[in-house]
């Protein structure tokens, strides 16, 4: 990324009272606010961080968004994949530079993004999405941030399910509403020691997942867990955190694909009176 403002990139534009407006710059573009104008071309080559004025004297502070205020910015169709989650995936998964990635559930393209930044040109990301309207605005999103699409990246519009498992990856990725369904695609199409990881908004869609991993004899025991940021504020010694907070917004499943032929020993576990529902014995008639 150039450290100074250059036609076509979009500006993050901040006020005194913190408010956010964001432009992309043109030859000859002019941006109006109730107090004057900003005029493109006398913006760029400026260097980041520095103060622009409108021609009434109206401060912004200028930043290039980073790929988080991207997002959440950026036109959706379905719900986003929030940059707290998307970091973590990246993370758990270890999304490295090189590798290949199957993702499936594209939604507004916001995790697409992360994860063709974390393989780098040298890697490749596969996407499928069912609906075409998503597609299409996952399309338009990943285009523009990256100014052209991708030579690395594919979408496919259609099930996953349907996917064949000649080719191989190192990574499968899902944010989709029946992730379990495609357990036995990922057994065909992980590599050894290969990432499975699952996004998730409900605790029942959590219990599937982790049961259909757990039954197919195939992966590790998986692993879950959620992320909740809370920010705080700091004005001299009053130190206390804001009243909002980003919660819940869904849960992480991860687990790893076993060697051919390979069994792995049996999780010794105490499941708490009645996890599996009540024996045939007990149960209420």
């Amino acid at each position: 990324m150039q450290p100074e403002f250059e036609y076509g990139d979009r500006v993050q534009l901040s006020d005194a009272k913190g408010k956010l407006h964001t432009i992309t710059l043109k030859e000859g573009g002019e941006w109006h606010t109730h107090k004057g104008w900003l005029i493109h071309d006398q913006i760029v080559g400026m260097p980041q961080g520095s103060v622009v004025e409108t021609t009434a004297g109206l401060k912004f502070l200028a930043f290039k968004p980073l790929l988080g205020d991207y997002v959440l910015s950026m036109p959706r169709g379905a719900t986003i994949v929030y940059p707290k989650d998307a970091a973590l995936i990246v993370g758990f998964a270890d999304i490295a530079p090189g590798l290949r990635v199957l993702e499936a559930g594209v939604g507004s393209g916001a995790l697409t993004i992360s994860l063709l930044r974390a393989v780098g040109p040298t890697g490749a990301v596969d996407s499928y999405e069912r609906r075409q309207e998503f597609a299409d605005i996952a399309t338009r999103n990943v285009t523009e941030y990256f100014r052209g699409k991708p030579e690395n990246w594919s979408l496919t519009l259609g099930s996953l399910q349907d996917k064949s498992t000649e080719q191989k990856y190192d990574r499968m990725v899902l944010d989709m509403l029946a992730p379990w369904e495609c357990v036995q695609l990922a057994d065909g199409v992980l590599h050894p020691g290969g990432v499975l990881l699952a996004y998730v908004a409900t605790t029942t869609q959590l219990s599937a997942m982790a049961e259909a991993i757990k039954d197919s004899g195939r992966f590790t025991e998986p692993e879950s867990s959620e992320a909740i940021i809370r920010q705080w504020h700091h004005e001299g010694l009053a130190v206390r955190p804001v009243h909002r907070m980003i919660g819940h917004t869904g849960f992480l499943i991860q687990t790893r694909r076993l060697a051919p032929g390979v069994t792995a020993p049996l999780r010794r576990r105490r499941p708490s009176k009645g996890a599996y529902g009540l024996p045939e014995d007990e149960a209420v008639i």
